[in-house]
């Protein structure tokens, strides 16, 4: 097998584990809202802190990328991860409970701009679009992870063995599979953050995935809890399995739907179909109508990341990681705002009419999308 064949397998690998972990957390939170005792409002409080340790990352996972290869803040940062993901579903107190998704969160930051920085430089080996088959790893872990975590809520086991278990095997793996990762892939220009009137091209593609985050951190979050509070389902994760079951499938043919159609009107498509998602599910909030409903969302988000990710590789003023990592902290923010709101307004409103919310982020990509590909036209 040729050496690219196995970077890229290596890397689907870690793509596909840490959707594993993730699913994993994001499916259990009605359990530790249970838990907890928490009303919506200080569940958001506490989903507040994941993008806030995210933040905190940013100079760390910039420096990181531009003075090592990716491959090494990618399996170290992958240790804590697994190891705060088992940390969660041991907390017993609110601040244990905080520390350990802070954690979570800060090597989740490292770990995403060191796998999508091997990403965009592998793809520089290959001729065809292969990133968003990348992201469809992701959301298929997920898929495999949320599937895992319905499994363990039907059977009644605990969140402590099912924390722990995801966390020891996704780590054996992950280590098993480290030295097949690219690498000598630091860029040599590029990698200094150049502060002061923001750069035009990644302004537009970082506000993309601003809304684009909202949409997708707050499905993450809180698509559990509405099946358990407003759908009256008991095995809550259905929602969840759904929306991440349509993302990964399309995503693994959303480079193929950009290069047919365009990434401009991938863009406008996406933005349809999660508005229409959501009011549908909103609007007849019934089992079967809010799983189509959560279905059209999923097929709605999965192209946006690894089609935003792909453009910001291309920019001429920054390096691959650089780029991703300045997009990454307008997604962090994304995530840091959404969630949270989500559960404000469902504490004041209800959280059908919170999920409206939803509906104005996913239109947003209609206008920025044009204003993007415009500017660039005029700069090209």
């Amino acid at each position: 097998m040729e050496t690219r064949a196995k970077q890229r397998i290596a890397l689907s690998v870690y793509f596909f584990l840490s959707g594993i972990c993730f699913s994993s957390w994001a499916s259990r939170i009605p359990t530790i809202k249970a838990f907890f005792n928490l009303n919506d409002a200080e569940l958001g409080t506490i989903l507040l802190t994941m993008p806030i340790s995210s933040i905190i990352g940013l100079p760390i996972s910039g420096w990181l990328v531009s003075k090592f290869d990716s491959r090494i803040p990618l399996v170290v940062s992958f240790v804590f991860f697994s190891f705060s993901l088992a940390l969660i579903g041991y907390a017993t107190t609110s601040f244990m409970l905080v520390l350990a998704i802070c954690l979570f969160s800060f090597f989740m930051r490292i770990l995403n701009i060191s796998m999508n920085t091997q990403s965009i430089t592998l793809q520089n080996k290959f001729e065809k679009r292969i990133v968003g088959s990348f992201h469809g790893l992701w959301s298929t872990g997920g898929l495999i992870g949320v599937a895992f975590s319905t499994l363990m809520v039907k059977n009644d086991i605990s969140i402590q063995v099912h924390l722990l278990v995801i966390s020891i095997a996704t780590l054996i793996v992950s280590l098993a599979c480290y030295k097949f990762t690219l690498r000598n892939d630091k860029s040599t220009s590029g990698n200094k953050l150049i502060l002061g009137k923001p750069d035009t091209f990644i302004l537009y593609l970082g506000v993309i995935i601003f809304f684009a985050a909202m949409c997708e951190g707050g499905m993450f979050d809180w698509s559990g809890v509405y099946f358990k509070e407003v759908v009256k389902e008991d095995v809550f994760t259905y929602g969840y399995l759904t929306f991440m079951a349509t993302m990964a499938f399309s995503r693994f043919f959303s480079d193929r739907l950009a290069q047919e159609i365009g990434v401009q009107k991938t863009y406008i498509l996406s933005a349809l179909l999660i508005a229409l998602g959501i009011s549908i599910a909103v609007v007849f909030p019934f089992f079967w109508s809010a799983l189509f409903g959560f279905c059209l969302v999923g097929f709605g988000t999965a192209p946006i990341f690894p089609m935003t990710f792909a453009l910001a590789g291309t920019s001429k003023k920054y390096s691959p990681g650089m780029a991703i990592s300045i997009i990454s902290t307008y997604a962090t923010i994304g995530f840091l705002l959404g969630p949270p709101f989500i559960g404000y307004l469902s504490h004041a409103f209800g959280l059908q009419k919170a999920f409206f919310v939803f509906v104005i982020a996913g239109l947003m990509f209609i206008p920025l999308s044009y204003a993007f590909f415009r500017y660039q036209s005029k700069n090209a």
